[in-house]
């Protein structure tokens, strides 16, 4: 089966483990105290309100990343509140996350929510230009200087929290999933041997996807007026969802010329944010992530033949 036959799978790092999507379900496989690994299911529901938007270019992009915070999120959860419990006191595990749980879930992983990364990242960069703008003037030096700050709050946030030693892992795991990812479109074997040698970056990964959106945010600035500033901050929350729907276009053309001899380059600078975004992983890391994929590979394979099957459990 070649690369583009091969289905295009998905996948997330949790805290101490990995989570993998296909076309019916998703899984995460964690790494526990004692040692074990233990897995964690969300399957796809049937008759999906989202499938029918997923399938419009432009605005695929919006729906897929709705999908994916919802059911990201479970598996944030699950991992946040199962990893470090002794394996004797699961009994005494209170199965409904508390708030603070699921805030610290999605924090953990680095994953820049939604609100955080569309408001605090579009919003501050906007602001910090305009108190320039006495030394940086008129229309298109002040786009200039919004988008230096768009990027240096992105890449220093993405920085500083990478040298805390929770990020590093969850980084770590990162790298292991799309080395599994990696692996598996080079037809290679899932052992931890074969899957060590592969690159830890990936072009359909999200954190390419967030620097295409500041990219491509910058780029549609220079369309809309900077002033007055009220006009300036709203032009901004209105194309978030324009920016998003070009974004994720981009991501999905790159990912498809990656083998070109010329248009692959054109998927580098996202490939070099990853260099931040992950970690080589430890032969113990690449052996959770490899036990996710293939657990959810299982299922799809079961699904496929039974949708009625039942959950992982």
């Amino acid at each position: 089966m070649s690369n583009d036959q091969k289905p295009a799978y998905g996948g997330q790092a949790v805290v101490e483990g990995v989570m993998f999507g296909g076309k019916h379900t998703t899984v995460t496989a964690i790494r526990r105290k004692d040692d074990s690994i233990e897995y964690f299911e969300v399957p796809k529901p049937a008759g999906n309100r989202l499938a029918k938007w997923k399938k419009i270019p432009f605005v695929r992009g919006i729906a897929a990343i709705i999908e994916a915070s919802a059911v990201g999120t479970k598996h944030l959860n699950f991992s946040s509140e199962r990893y470090d419990v002794d394996p004797e006191d699961d009994d005494a595990i209170d199965a409904s996350p508390s708030k603070l749980t699921l805030i610290l879930g999605v924090a953990v992983v680095g994953v820049l929510s939604f609100l955080f990364a569309k408001f605090v990242f579009v919003i501050v960069p906007a602001l910090l230009a305009e108190a320039f703008r006495p030394i940086f003037p008129g229309h298109i030096m002040q786009n200039i200087i919004e988008g230096v700050f768009k990027f240096a709050l992105l890449l220093g946030y993405i920085y500083f929290i990478s040298l805390t030693p929770l990020m590093k892992r969850v980084f770590q795991y990162h790298g292991a999933e799309h080395k599994v990812i990696n692996t598996y479109e080079n037809g290679q074997a899932l052992t931890v041997d074969n899957v060590k040698k592969h690159s830890r970056l990936h072009y359909r990964c999200g954190s390419s996807f967030i620097l295409f959106t500041a990219i491509i945010s910058i780029m549609l600035y220079f369309f809309v007026p900077t002033e007055p500033l009220w006009q300036r901050l709203l032009s901004r929350v209105v194309l978030i969802p324009v920016v998003l729907g070009i974004a994720f276009e981009v991501l999905q053309w790159t990912n498809k010329f990656r083998d070109h001899p010329l248009l692959k380059y054109l998927g580098y600078p996202g490939l070099w944010l990853q260099l931040l975004t992950t970690k080589e992983p430890d032969p113990h890391q690449v052996e959770v992530a490899i036990a996710s994929f293939e657990e959810m590979r299982r299922r799809e394979q079961a699904l496929d033949s039974d949708p009625a099957s039942s959950k992982i459990g």
